[in-house]
């Protein structure tokens, strides 16, 4: 195989895990020419990734955005494409990359059409994390799986962007508290509560990180003002380059199934993960499942009538009040368990910051 192409178009999560499958593309197979069919948001988070061309698909273009791509796979022909993604608008894109092989999933996780687009499958795999998944696309082409390996390249100013706002004489815990769903974000108020127990108990320096959307600033600010302790409320203000240069050196994140759970997992932070309303065993930070609060099982059984083995494996419990089965207490003892196995100089001191470009 000399080209590959990849299709995998977001969110943020799911584009991290697709990182580990480039990685080990680009060792099993020396010289492979990869490119990438991303979204425009996912692309500034690593459409700088070595040895990979970026083909940035807008979905948002609608029928112009599909113009495009077609347009730009024009006397193209690939070896392969892996195609990781099944909704509607991703399997109409694939239509345009032409190719030998075509790499799907299996037919228990097809749907939107997603089989017309396909001529391989990967394996089927019951209770499967999503990582797991989308490293066995590799296997239908007599590869191995991808192993769970990271790098996501960051400059010097984004190390010096963390320089910036974390502490040296003390522990650094992120909070990114907003889901893109909003039935998977956790009340204001609890992560206030938390805050101010991580500081008062534990001595931590906290840091509230989120995105410029006004949802995201407003959460925020409500936990922000609900505190009693004072926070490092730098909602809005980062780039998610900087955002994951200041989770590299940060020495603890807490947040609930979103993308930047996933980024600190990616980097090597470890990462209290709050879940109810979907399962972490299939989308939680997949270093730091040890790490999780999970209400999930209760939170399906109540508002699906369901055990987590009767229920289809990624059915989720997004549904109001779910979230609220998480219980301050229940993070706090996952904290206070953190804590007693990482003592010693925080990541965030002068001694543990290199900025210089680093993966």
């Amino acid at each position: 195989m000399k080209s590959i192409c990849i299709l995998r178009l977001s969110a943020i999560g799911d584009v991290t895990h697709v990182i580990p499958v480039v990685l080990s593309l680009q060792e099993q197979v020396p010289g492979v020419k990869i490119t990438w069919v991303i979204g425009k948001i996912e692309a500034k988070l690593i459409g700088d990734l070595p040895g990979v061309e970026f083909i940035i698909f807008d979905k948002k273009a609608g029928r112009a955005g599909y113009a495009d791509l077609r347009r730009q796979m024009k006397g193209r022909r690939f070896d392969a494409l892996l195609h990781m993604q099944v909704a509607f608008r991703a399997n109409l894109a694939s239509a345009c990359i032409p190719a030998k092989i075509r790499v799907g999933y299996d037919k228990a996780r097809s749907k939107d059409l997603h089989s017309l687009f396909v001529n391989r499958r990967i394996a089927p795999a019951a209770q499967q994390h999503v990582r797991d998944c989308l490293a066995s696309f590799l296997e239908p082409l007599g590869l191995e799986a991808a192993p769970p390996r990271w790098t996501i390249p960051l400059s010097s100013s984004d190390h010096n962007f963390a320089k910036e706002h974390l502490a040296n004489d003390r522990k650094n815990l992120v909070i990114s508290p907003c889901a893109s769903h909003t039935l998977r974000n956790w009340p204001a108020e609890r992560y206030a509560q938390l805050a101010d127990y991580a500081i008062r108990q534990h001595g931590l320096n906290v840091i509230l990180v989120g995105s410029p959307a006004p949802f995201e600033l407003e959460y925020c600010a409500a936990i922000e003002s609900a505190m009693e302790e004072d926070p490092h409320n730098i909602c809005g203000k980062d780039t998610l380059k900087q955002l994951t240069a200041l989770m590299t050196h940060a020495d603890l994140v807490i947040a609930p199934d979103t993308g930047p759970a996933h980024i600190a997992s990616a980097v090597g932070t470890d990462v209290i993960g709050l879940f109810a309303a979907s399962n972490p065993n299939r989308s939680g930070p997949y270093n730091s499942l040890q790490w999780c609060v999970n209400r999930y099982p209760e939170a399906l059984k109540k508002f699906t009538g369901k055990t987590v083995e009767e229920a289809r494996w990624g059915a989720k419990a997004e549904f109001e009040g779910a979230m609220e089965m998480v219980t301050v207490e229940d993070v706090a003892e996952t904290l206070d368990r953190w804590v007693s196995v990482n003592r010693g100089l925080n990541k965030g001191s002068d001694e543990s910051i290199h900025l210089t470009p680093s993966s």
